[in-house]
């Protein structure tokens, strides 16, 4: 609820996000659907768990239904194949082969009356990936 006085915006944010997670390329996948309103999870699929989970009364009104549907189960349970799968071959270019080289500068960094002594050389390596 709105703090003490104040109004409703009016604006109310509905989420729906599909996710992949790859282990040792198409080895492990995991797929993940989530459903999310105003900044709350109220549902949840995950491929390792094999069906929906809901956070809320509403969407464990929604798990109860989708559950219940043995088609769309079969869709969701399959995903990991039909989505993950399907689509790592396009996204590999930009996620797996993502190859950025270091930006490497070094400069002088004069004494300072709290650090008295000779200079020192600051290495900086950075805008890099993978990390590793």
């Amino acid at each position: 609820p709105p703090a003490a006085g104040a109004e409703l915006s009016g604006v109310f944010q509905l989420i729906g996000s599909l996710e992949c997670y790859f282990t040792n390329g198409t080895e492990k996948v995991r797929f993940v659907e989530r459903q999310i309103y105003n900044r709350q999870e109220y549902l949840m699929f995950d491929s390792d768990v094999g069906h929906y989970v809901g956070f809320t009364p509403y969407g464990e009104r929604n798990a109860k239904r989708a559950n219940s549907n043995p088609e769309w189960m079969d869709d969701m349970r399959t995903a990991v194949d039909t989505y993950c799968r399907y689509n790592y071959e396009v996204f590999r270019p930009f996620s797996v082969e993502r190859r950025v080289p270091p930006s490497v500068s070094i400069s002088l960094v004069p004494p300072s009356s709290s650090q008295p002594g000779p200079g020192r050389l600051l290495c900086s390596v950075v805008d890099f990936y993978p990390a590793a």
